[in-house]
C-alpha cells in the first residue's frame, strides 16, 4: 500500500479538512466495491483510500504522519492482533474497510449507480424540455424473474453462514477480545447458493442491456449540470434494488447568444451611418422578433437591456435579460460616388482625412517597394 496518504487522496500536504473530506467522498464513490462489481482490485483501492482519510482526518494522527510518516508513533505497526487498520474496518463496516462500505445484512445488493453525458440544444437548455438517453445498464432477468435460478428451481440457503450472509470470526488484540465479520466467502453476502442457476442470466438474476430514457429538462439549466434519476441505474444481483443515473448536461453553443449567467449576451452589428442617424433594427431572439432602436450617436460597446428576455432562473421565479452589445461597423467597400460623399461631410465637420489614391498614402507606399 502506498504510504503518501496525500498522494493517495490527491491532495496537497497543505490541504484544509474540508479538502481532504472532498476527495475522499469522490475516490471512495469511484473505487466503492459495489461500484466496481467485475475489478477484483477495487476493494484493495477503497481500503486504501479510508485508512488515508482515516490518518489524515484526525489533526493528532495527521501531525504524527506528517514528522514520522506511516510508520510513525500510533500508525505503524501492528497493535490490533496481526489485522492492522484494515480489520478495525472490516470489524466495523463488514470487511470493505471504510464508512459507507458495509455489506452487514444478507440478501439482494442495490446496484450500482450510473452516469452518463446529455447533450442539449441550447433553447432546450433556455426553455426546459426533453432529451433522450442511452444507457448501458443492468435489467432484471425475465427467464427467472430476477432469482438467478434456472426456472422451476430455487435458491438454497448457504450453510456456511446459515443464510446469514456473513461470517465472523474472534481475534485476540490488546482490547481484549475482537469479534469481525466479512462477506460469506461461498454465497458473496446473500445468504443464499444457486445449484442450477439459469443459463441467461448465468444466477446473477440480471442482464447486460442498452436501454433509452427520456428526460425532463427544466428551464434554466446551465452546462456542467447534473441531473438525478432515482432507480434509474443497474438493478443489483438477484432482485436487489437499483442505483441511480446521473446524468451530466452538455449544452452545444448557439451560433448568435451566449449566456451569462441568467442574462443572454448579443453582439449587435450596425453600420457607421444607423449608428450616427439612429435606426429601427430587427432581431430574431429566441422569444421572435423584436425591433431595437438605435438612438443617433449610438457608440461601439454601448450595451442595450431587454428586460426578462434572458434565461429563466433556474432555483427563482422571472427571466435573466438579454444583452445587445453594439458593434458600429466600418465600411470597407465603398464605390466613388459613396467616397466622395463621406469625403464631403469630413470637409463640412472639418475632419483630416487621407488624401484619394495618389496622395500621401501612395507616396507612403511607394517608399516602401
Amino acid at each position: 500500500m502506498p504510504t503518501d496518504y496525500y498522494e493517495v487522496l490527491g491532495v496537497s500536504r497543505d490541504a484544509t479538512d474540508a479538502d481532504i473530506k472532498r476527495a475522499y467522498r469522490k475516490l471512495a464513490r469511484e473505487h466503492h466495491p459495489d461500484a466496481n462489481p467485475d475489478d477484483p482490485n477495487a476493494e484493495a483501492r477503497f481500503k486504501e483510500v479510508a485508512v488515508a482519510y482515516e490518518t489524515l482526518s484526525d489533526p493528532q494522527r495527521r501531525a504524527n504522519y506528517d514528522r514520522f510518516g506511516a510508520d510513525g508513533p500510533g500508525l505503524g505497526g501492528d497493535p490490533f492482533g496481526g489485522g492492522g487498520l484494515g480489520d478495525i474496518f472490516e470489524a466495523f463496516f463488514g470487511g470493505f474497510g471504510g464508512p459507507g462500505g458495509g455489506r452487514q445484512q444478507a440478501g439482494p445488493q442495490r446496484g450500482s449507480d450510473l452516469e452518463v453525458v446529455a447533450e442539449l440544444e441550447f433553447e432546450t437548455a433556455v426553455f426546459g424540455g426533453e432529451a433522450a438517453v442511452r444507457v448501458n445498464t443492468l435489467i432484471s432477468c425475465d427467464t427467472c424473474e430476477a432469482t438467478g435460478a434456472a426456472p422451476g428451481t430455487h435458491a438454497a440457503t448457504c450453510q456456511n453462514c446459515s443464510g446469514t450472509g456473513q461470517v465472523r470470526r474472534v481475534r485476540q488484540s490488546i482490547l481484549g477480545q475482537m469479534v469481525t465479520a466479512s462477506p460469506c466467502p461461498r454465497c458473496n453476502g446473500q445468504g443464499q447458493v444457486i445449484d442450477s442457476p439459469c443459463t441467461d442470466c448465468h444466477g446473477e438474476g440480471r442482464k447486460r442491456e442498452q436501454r433509452t430514457y427520456t428526460i425532463e429538462v427544466p428551464a434554466g439549466v446551465d452546462d456542467g449540470a447534473t441531473l438525478r434519476l432515482t432507480g434509474r441505474g443497474a438493478v443489483g444481483p438477484r432482485g436487489g434494488g437499483a442505483g441511480d443515473l446521473y446524468v451530466h448536461l452538455r449544452v452545444r453553443p448557439h451560433e448568435r447568444f451566449a449566456r451569462d449567467g441568467d442574462d443572454l449576451v448579443h453582439e449587435l452589428h450596425v453600420s457607421m451611418t444607423q449608428a450616427a442617424l439612429g435606426a429601427e433594427i430587427p432581431l430574431e431572439t429566441l422569444d421572435g422578433d423584436e425591433a431595437i432602436a438605435i438612438a443617433p450617436g449610438t457608440p461601439t460597446d454601448k450595451v442595450l437591456r431587454l428586460r426578462g428576455k434572458g434565461v429563466p432562473r433556474l432555483h427563482g421565479r422571472g427571466r435573466g435579460d438579454l444583452r445587445l452589445h453594439v458593434v458600429v461597423d466600418t465600411p470597407t467597400d465603398l464605390n466613388a460616388e459613396q467616397e466622395e460623399l463621406l469625403r464631403r461631410l469630413a470637409e463640412l465637420r472639418g475632419e483630416s482625412i487621407a488624401e484619394p489614391d495618389g496622395g500621401l498614402f501612395s507616396r507612403i507606399k511607394s517608399a516602401f517597394r
